[in-house]
């Protein structure tokens, strides 16, 4: 793995006379923000101005991956490069559900503060316990999807953010994590959409942006109805609040002077909270953003300044288990004691590696406590296999999912397909779906009953076995004893 070059200093709280040039670090985490209502990934309807200008400022990864598509176990991978069944966060960690990390696991807060960084969190939480995630300053909290959290309002955060930002000489770990745009609670709403967080009275420093059912652009994986573009709308509208919040955030690096010394990665934790995306392993719901702004000037050529479509990107495939083992890398903290199961993708950043990055792996086992289906898969460029490993289970719905405008429109009028998809094949899965990501990228016709495919299925099955034998995955046993 390749090394920063900047001084290391393992406590630099102990020799004030030594100066630690490592860079900051902010990590921004949306909450179940997709593809498709990016800007710099194509959408030119929704207005994320500021989320662009990281693009143009960094790069883009066009293939990029949470490893599960739920918010608790997503962002234990995120912070510990530990798949989630590794460590122990299987679901949702508040209220009943009540899933924790294990109490041995070194979270990335915890490395990045043994080795001289000041680490603070602001927005949305929803991990445990403190101990595992341990951060110095814990700048807001809030439950989750507590509509009276400062997550819900991003320009404060970012005001809020200022102080510790300018606190220290000594490099520091800021995770800034949003609310939006998650769905608002409640979440039953039927016949209105879900205002996704929107308010009446807007949010300090906020101009709300408010678009048309009728312009918003309707990604594949969703009916093209009234109710899909009336929520479609209201989730548009959280993301330019969230977009606005970044750009003050940026303006506070800026104006203290942090701006070009700092790392910034911009994803999400899991894709949209619409059915067919959350909770699935369908690309819908893993296939995510992923901007990375490093550490030093920025010469933007003169077609990525007129089209952000001819801005930097990159086609390898990476995924969120590689997150804290490359800003462990970019801080010059050494992985040899560390349990991350990820790689540092940093040379991907500054010299286009090209080789070890064609496939990426995903484990989901449950989101809220209730939801036991426990799915393994393995994606490359060509193909994904999914292993629903309680397949003779019906697939269980997230509350926000069935309580859903757009769902409730289609199961009240008797609709019986779905975006393409027979109903009845979204609700009873087969033990393994198989589809041909090239030809089928909305994933609707699974190959892995053809004979003609039995040879690319075992393989794919094979490479799941050594991903779970690797990762100490409990499941592992299914396959002997199911």
């Amino acid at each position: 793995m390749a090394l920063c070059t900047a001084h290391f200093v393992v406590n630099s709280a102990t020799d004030t006379n030594e100066i630690d040039s490592r860079p900051n670090i902010v990590m921004i985490v949306a909450d179940d923000h997709g593809l498709d209502a990016i800007g710099a990934y194509g959408n030119g309807i929704v207005q994320t101005p500021n989320i662009d200008a990281l693009a143009r400022d960094g790069s883009r990864f066009d293939n990029a991956f949470a490893t599960v598509s739920s918010c608790s176990p997503s962002r234990s991978v995120i912070l510990t490069g530990q798949q989630n069944h590794t460590n122990g966060m299987y679901g949702l960690e508040h209220k009943q559900h009540h899933f924790r990390s294990f109490d041995d696991v070194k979270s990335l807060p915890v490395l990045l503060g043994e080795n001289g960084y000041r680490t603070a969190r602001i927005g949305k939480y929803h991990l445990g316990p403190d101990d595992v995630y341990k951060f110095d300053e814990v700048l807001s909290k809030g439950a989750a999807n507590d509509m009276q959290s400062i997550a819900r309002s991003p320009v404060e955060m970012a005001d809020k953010s200022a102080g510790f930002i300018g606190e220290s000489k000594q490099p520091f770990f800021l995770y800034f994590a949003s609310d939006d745009p998650h769905r608002g609670f409640p979440f039953e709403t039927y016949p209105q959409p879900n205002t996704f967080g929107n308010r009446q009275q807007g949010y300090p420093g906020i101009t709300e942006v408010v678009y048309q059912p009728e312009d918003v652009l309707v990604p594949p994986y969703l009916p093209d109805t009234k109710a899909a573009r009336k929520e479609l709308a209201q989730y548009y509208q959280s993301i330019a609040r969230l977009d606005q919040g970044i750009g003050r955030l940026i303006q506070v690096l800026t104006a203290q002077g942090k701006f070009q010394n700092t790392l910034i990665l911009y994803l999400s934790d899991n894709g949209i909270a619409f059915p067919g995306a959350k909770t699935t392993l369908y690309d819908a719901g893993i296939h995510l953003p992923l901007i990375v702004k490093a550490p030093g000037n920025t010469n933007i050529s003169k077609a990525c300044e007129q089209d952000i479509q001819n801005c930097p990107s990159h086609e390898q495939m990476v995924s969120w288990i590689d997150l804290t083992p490359t800003i462990l890398d970019y801080a010059n903290v050494s992985l040899s004691n560390t349990k991350v199961q990820g790689k540092s993708f940093k040379p991907v950043i500054e010299s286009d590696q090209q080789s070890g990055w064609d496939k990426v792996f995903a484990s989901h086992t449950m989101h809220e406590v209730m939801m036991y289906y426990p799915m393994r898969m393995v994606r490359n460029k060509h193909y994904k296999l999914i292993w629903n490993i309680a397949h003779e289970l019906s697939y269980p719905f997230a509350a926000d999912l069935q309580q859903s405008l757009i769902w409730q429109d289609v199961r009240r009028r008797g609709i019986t397909q779905y975006a393409g998809r027979p109903i009845e094949d979204f609700l009873h899965r087969p033990e393994f779906e198989l589809f041909d990501i090239e030809k089928d990228p909305q994933e609707q016709h699974n190959l892995a009953y053809l004979a003609q495919f039995n040879d690319v299925r075992e393989a794919l099955i094979q490479q799941l076995k050594t991903f779970q034998q690797d990762t100490q995955d409990p499941w592992l046993s299914k396959w002997q004893y199911q």
